[in-house]
C-alpha cells in the first residue's frame, strides 16, 4: 500500500526566466501535509525546474521516512513523468543530470506510479513555486506559511527556499491566477468562440535587476514547427450550432477555404514534413486539399479530435440556454465541467496535450502540419503559452485560419502566429 504522495510542480515566467519549484508531501491514506518544500532557482526553464521540484518531493520523502518508503508521484509536467517512467527518451541533455539525479532518489525508495495530473489538480505545488518566485522577486526568502525573509546579500540570485515537516501552517495564498469571471458574451465553440474574462495577475520577475538577463534569448536549437490549420466551414459552423463529434462536412465554400489554404502550404516559406489531422470528416477533407497540393500523405491523431459537446450536439447556443441554462452557466464559468453527456475542456486538454508532445516527440525538427479543431487547437495555444486553462474562454480562431507554434529542444516553446487568414483575402 502507497504510504506517501509527492506533488510538485515548478514554473519559469520567460522559459528561460525567473523559475521556481514547489513539491508537496502527502500521506496517502488521507490526504494529510506532511511536508512542503519550494525554491527560486534563478533563471532556468520550465522542465528544469519542473524536475527541480519532482527531486525536492523524493528528498522530503526520504527527509520523513528514510529509505524504502512506497510513494507515488503526481505532477502536470508529462515530460518528467514520462521519461522518469522509462516511457520517453531524453534527449535534452541539459536535463540528463537532472533526471540521472532523481533518479538515484527514486531507487532508494519503492514509487508505485508515475500520474501525470492536470494543472487544476496540482494546484498546491503549483502555488509554492509561485511563492518562491513571488518572494524571489521581491529579494526575499521564501518560507513556510506564505511568509517571506529578506535575502540579505544574496538576494534572489541565491535562491528562495524552505522545506517544513508535519503540523506546519497551510501555506499562504500567492496566485498566479484567478478565477473567471461569469461569462457575459458568448459565440459557440467550433461555430464560432466563447469569450470570458480571465487573466493572470501575477507580474512577471524582473530578473535583469539581478543581472541574470531577461529570459527573452533566441533560441538555441533547430524548431520542430507545429503548424495548426482549423478546418473550413461546414453548415453546422455556418448555422452557429454546437459541433463537437458529430461528422459535419464541408460546405462548398468550406472545400474554397480548404483550397486557399493549400495553396498556401504549398508554397515558399512553408516547406511541410508530415500532414496529421483530426479523425472527423472535416478536418480529413481539409488536410486532404493540403495534401494533393503537396504530395504529402496523411496520418489520423485520434486525440486532435473536438471536444465532446454531448446533448448540445447541433444546438445553437440560444437552443441550449432554454433547455440547459444552469448546465450551460456552469460550464461557461469552469473548464472542468462538461456539457450534459460531454467532455470537460480539462478533459479534453489532458488527451491534446499528449498528442502534442508525441507529435513534437515524434517529427522533432521537422515541419508538421495538424488540421484540427477550435478547441484543440485554443488548447495547444494556451500550453504553448503557459497560460492558465480559462484563457481558451478569451481566444477567437476563424475558419481554416493558420496558427504557427515552434518547439525548441531547449526548452521553450515559441507562439509565432496566431489565427492568420491572410490566404483568404
Amino acid at each position: 500500500m502507497t504510504s506517501y504522495v509527492i506533488e510538485a510542480d515548478g514554473g519559469s515566467r520567460g522559459n528561460p526566466g525567473p523559475a521556481g519549484y514547489g513539491a508537496v508531501v502527502m500521506a496517502a491514506s488521507d490526504g494529510q501535509v506532511l511536508a512542503e518544500a519550494a525554491e527560486a532557482i534563478g533563471v532556468a526553464t520550465n522542465n528544469v525546474a519542473e524536475y527541480r521540484g519532482l527531486i525536492a518531493g523524493l528528498t522530503a520523502v526520504l527527509g520523513l521516512a528514510g529509505d524504502g518508503a512506497r510513494v507515488a508521484v503526481r505532477m502536470d509536467s508529462k515530460l518528467v513523468i514520462e521519461q522518469m517512467a522509462g516511457r520517453w527518451k531524453i534527449k535534452n541533455e541539459g536535463l540528463r543530470p537532472l533526471a540521472m539525479e532523481a533518479g538515484a532518489l527514486v531507487r532508494r525508495l519503492r514509487v508505485t506510479e508515475w500520474t501525470w495530473i492536470p494543472r487544476e489538480r496540482n494546484k498546491h505545488a503549483d502555488r509554492l513555486a509561485n511563492e518562491a518566485m513571488d518572494a524571489a522577486a521581491k529579494g526575499l526568502t521564501w518560507k513556510a506559511g506564505g511568509s517571506a525573509t529578506s535575502g540579505g546579500s544574496g538576494g534572489p540570485a541565491a535562491g528562495a527556499e524552505g522545506v517544513t515537516g508535519a503540523g506546519s501552517a497551510p501555506a499562504g495564498t500567492a496566485s498566479a491566477t484567478r478565477k473567471p469571471s461569469a461569462a457575459k458574451q458568448t459565440d459557440l465553440l467550433d461555430a464560432g468562440d466563447i469569450s470570458e474574462l480571465s487573466a493572470p495577475t501575477a507580474s512577471v520577475a524582473t530578473a535583469q535587476q539581478r543581472g541574470k538577463g531577461t529570459g527573452w534569448a533566441p533560441p538555441t536549437r533547430v524548431a520542430t514547427s507545429l503548424l495548426l490549420l482549423r478546418h473550413g466551414e461546414t453548415e453546422l459552423s455556418l448555422e452557429r450550432r454546437f459541433s463537437g463529434h458529430g461528422d459535419a462536412e464541408l460546405t462548398p465554400n468550406g472545400l474554397a477555404q480548404a483550397a486557399a489554404a493549400a495553396d498556401r502550404l504549398s508554397r515558399e516559406p512553408y516547406r511541410l514534413d508530415v500532414i496529421v489531422t483530426s479523425p472527423l470528416k472535416r478536418a480529413r477533407q481539409t488536410a486532404e486539399a493540403v495534401a494533393q497540393r503537396t504530395g504529402l500523405d496523411v496520418d489520423v491523431e485520434e486525440d486532435l479530435r473536438e471536444a465532446d459537446f454531448g446533448d448540445w450536439e447541433g444546438h445553437t447556443f440560444t437552443e441550449v440556454q432554454r433547455r440547459w441554462p444552469a448546465e450551460l452557466a456552469a460550464w461557461l464559468a469552469d473548464p472542468t465541467v462538461a456539457p450534459p453527456g460531454g467532455e470537460s475542456f480539462a478533459t479534453a486538454a489532458q488527451r491534446v496535450q499528449a498528442a502534442g508532445e508525441r507529435l513534437v516527440e515524434r517529427y522533432e525538427g521537422k515541419t508538421v502540419l495538424a488540421v484540427s479543431h477550435v478547441t484543440p487547437i485554443k488548447l495547444l495555444l494556451t500550453q504553448a503559452l503557459l497560460a492558465p486553462l480559462p484563457s481558451l474562454y478569451r481566444m477567437h480562431l476563424d475558419l481554416a485560419c493558420l496558427s504557427l507554434i515552434e518547439h525548441y529542444a531547449d526548452g521553450p516553446a515559441v507562439v509565432k502566429s496566431f489565427n492568420d487568414t491572410s490566404h483568404l483575402r
